[in-house]
């Protein structure tokens, strides 16, 4: 298993031979409607060029779901595997080709591909059907929050299991976990391994401020190294 951070919400799983994109914003479209939220870090074409296999976004917010990065990926003779939560789902197949598999991915579903189990858990935001979301792989339980506040309904339907890495946000703004929500929320996950995201490439935080046992803070386009 290989994850490489992309910056924002961002990553890239590399698995089973299946490459994985999650959430990935690679261009300034934000800064469009909110000029204060401009990139920190310019974009690295390399990820604007590989080929992936699947796709997933969390919620339709634009630097989440950002039409400008996924353009790159969606052609009508691209071979996606989608999975989105339902306002994402809705913008993002528009782009059609039939050899791309748009799923409607809510809450409580589950998708396996090859040998990796995606599961859909709930999240609390601003757009209420954004989603977090499980990767299980090479025997490990990847746990992406997608952008959340803190609440007890997000820890009612997670399933019951050990979580070797744990992403979320801690930006404390946009309706997302401030850094000791998010610190609480960690302590209670108990991941292995806890990563801080959502901070530093459209704002000037400082993941350094997140406290907790076993954090990792990732480099922009560097592998995450556990």
């Amino acid at each position: 298993m290989k994850i490489v951070y992309l910056g924002q919400a961002g990553l890239l799983f590399d698995t089973n031979g299946m490459r994985i994109l999650v959430d990935p914003y690679l261009s300034d479209s934000v800064a469009e409607n909110e000029p204060s939220k401009h990139r920190r870090t310019p974009v690295d074409g390399r990820f604007l060029d590989l080929r992936p296999d699947i796709v997933i976004c969390t919620h339709a917010h634009g630097d989440h779901c950002d039409l400008q990065t996924l353009e790159h990926y969606f052609t009508f003779s691209s071979e996606i595997l989608l999975l989105a939560s339902r306002n994402a789902w809705e913008i993002v197949r528009d782009f059609g080709g039939e050899r791309n598999n748009y799923v409607l991915f809510d809450a409580g579903t589950q998708w396996t591909e090859k040998d990796v189990l995606f599961r859909a858990v709930t999240a609390k935001h601003s757009d209420p059907s954004a989603i977090g979301v499980i990767i299980s792989a090479e025997g490990k339980n990847y746990y992406i929050t997608g952008d959340t506040l803190y609440s007890e309904k997000v820890f009612e339907d997670l399933p019951e299991m050990e979580f070797d890495a744990l992403f979320l946000p801690v930006n404390g703004r946009g309706n997302n976990m401030n850094f000791p929500d998010a610190e609480r929320f960690a302590a209670r996950i108990d991941a292995k391994f806890t990563i801080p995201l959502h901070v530093g490439l459209l704002d000037d935080q400082t993941a350094e401020r997140f406290i907790c046992k076993n954090k990792i803070i990732p480099e922009i386009y560097r592998e995450i190294k556990f």
